[in-house]
């Protein structure tokens, strides 16, 4: 198994975040956005999620505070706005250097047209564009649905997917044959797209039992919930409070 290093989280100054309604792109971003505060990087992390209604970075704002991790959060008023509004502070993200900022993009193409209007901003900047993909969702189960939506978002925001996070679990029943099975999807994407995989996002209850990984592997704890959702997860027979 890989070692998480932080190369590939801090090699671009800009992370943006896309993926299928469902993948994980929120939990992948607080998780990379705490990371890097962690590391001793200035951190914001943009919510430009204006799909999902359920996993929003912003609803997290004390756990930004506690890590000294900026916040920007997109309008909750337009989900179905065909212009969207976004806030204002995106743009002195875009434009400060000492900055090292996650932008949580909204699922699909619907999700993915908030981030077309910043191409300018966003041309010449140093940005890792990061696909999030679960391999249990009906919509990403093979190569093919999963390349399409993939294509279909580089379509939308004018910009080249540069990696591939497998995100590939089952939430709380989540095993190590997910993961494993989810890495194998991930090879078939990547052969099939050129676009090398980054990580695999892993719950640091599960770290030891996932071996054999050729791409690093990145300890992740479970900060996004459903409102009625408890602090307990139980992963492969294993409790914690997470």
């Amino acid at each position: 198994m890989s070692d998480c290093s932080l190369n590939w989280m801090d090699n671009h100054r800009l992370t943006i975040v896309v993926g299928h309604a469902g993948s994980g792109k929120t939990e992948f971003s607080v998780n990379l956005a705490v990371a890097l505060a962690q590391a001793g990087k200035k951190t914001c992390l943009a919510d430009l999620d204006v799909v999902n209604p359920y996993f929003r970075s912003r609803e997290r704002s004390e756990l930004f505070k506690r890590f000294g991790i900026g916040l920007i959060s997109s309008s909750q008023e337009c989900v179905d706005a065909d212009v969207p509004s976004l806030p204002s502070e995106l743009n002195a993200l875009l434009q400060d250097q000492s900055v090292f900022g996650v932008l949580d993009i909204g699922g699909d193409r619907s999700g993915a047209k908030v981030l077309a209007r910043y191409r300018p901003q966003l041309k010449g900047q140093s940005c890792n564009v990061l696909f999030v993909v679960n391999g249990n969702r009906p919509l990403t189960y093979t190569p093919e649905a999963a390349i399409n939506c993939l294509r279909e978002i580089e379509d939308m925001i004018g910009m080249s997917v540069n990696g591939i996070i497998n995100n590939t679990h089952l939430c709380n029943e989540t095993m190590e044959d997910d993961i494993y099975w989810g890495a194998y999807l991930s090879e078939q994407i990547s052969q099939q797209t050129n676009i090398p995989i980054t990580c695999h996002m892993v719950h640091r209850l599960l770290i030891r039992r996932v071996k054999d990984l050729h791409q690093p592997v990145f300890p992740i704890r479970i900060f996004m919930r459903k409102p009625w959702e408890n602090s307990t997860v139980y992963l492969g027979n294993c409790e914690t409070h997470s």
